[in-house]
């Protein structure tokens, strides 16, 4: 048995900067300011809470949610390592 993948591992990182790329034509704001939103908004812990919270909350699509947890994600494990 292999054991699953992280979710937030599931795009390519292709497909991942192509969404990035998108969001602000799509949403009107830009990525800084959706990581900025799931920085100030709730202490979830489960990458699905967090895109289940967006999309409802802010009315996101769910690959364009998925995609900027997934960089927050990132950008967040990126500043532990400095």
């Amino acid at each position: 048995m292999r054991p699953e993948a992280p979710m937030s591992q599931v795009f390519s990182e292709e497909t991942h900067r192509n969404l990035l790329a998108r969001i602000p034509h799509c949403t009107g704001r830009e990525i800084s300011d959706w990581l900025r939103t799931v920085e100030e908004g709730p202490a979830l812990l489960r990458f699905e809470e967090k895109v289940s919270w967006l999309r409802h909350e802010h009315n996101l699509a769910y690959g364009h949610a998925k995609a900027i947890i997934h960089e927050y994600d990132l950008r967040r494990a990126a500043r532990k390592l400095l």
